[in-house]
């Protein structure tokens, strides 16, 4: 729960972009994006838990972590407004995604077709909790939220379907 607190920090922040309308179509996007391929709540928690693990992991390898080109990197990826594979950042590699597929469907049983279908909406989903941190338009530095996910070994403090699951909880109790 400890990327969700930072989250909930975040959204409390006059100087950062977070809000509770945010947060609130985050989630809304991850439904509808589970309502379209037929996951419900709990494989959304589960698909997000892997993207998320994954993402941690590709940004401690890239040369951006905690910089502001990470903060920009997830800030450009939320920004689009469709979901398909032009819109998965340059970071997620053909041989990445791949990775992360395999990785999908390891842990859930899904079809490859549908991870793939799946997998640009459940980037941005994700990337769109770890942009709440960013900071307004009159401040500038590192986002906490993206701060703390990469800072923070992967387990339960920063599993962003224990995210999702809190922020739909919070959003609709």
């Amino acid at each position: 729960m400890g990327l969700f607190f930072d989250i909930l920090s975040a959204i409390n922040h006059p100087n950062q972009q977070g809000s509770v309308e945010q947060l609130n179509i985050i989630v809304s996007e991850a439904q509808q994006l589970g309502s379209s391929h037929g996951f419900d709540d709990a494989m959304l928690q589960t698909l997000l838990s892997v993207v998320g693990g994954f993402l941690q992991t590709v940004f401690r390898q890239s040369a951006v972590i905690g910089s502001v080109a990470s903060d920009a990197l997830v800030s450009q990826t939320v920004s689009t407004s469709h979901y398909d594979a032009a819109s998965l950042p340059a970071f997620l590699t053909p041989e990445r995604q791949q990775q992360l597929l395999q990785a999908l469907a390891q842990r859930t049983g899904l079809s490859n077709t549908t991870l793939q279908a799946a997998l640009p909406g459940l980037v941005k989903v994700a990337l769109g909790f770890l942009n709440l941190g960013t900071g307004t338009f009159r401040t500038s530095g590192a986002n906490p939220v993206l701060k703390s996910f990469l800072m923070t070994d992967h387990n339960e403090n920063i599993d962003l379907g224990e995210v999702f699951k809190f922020s739909n909880r919070l959003l609709h109790p």
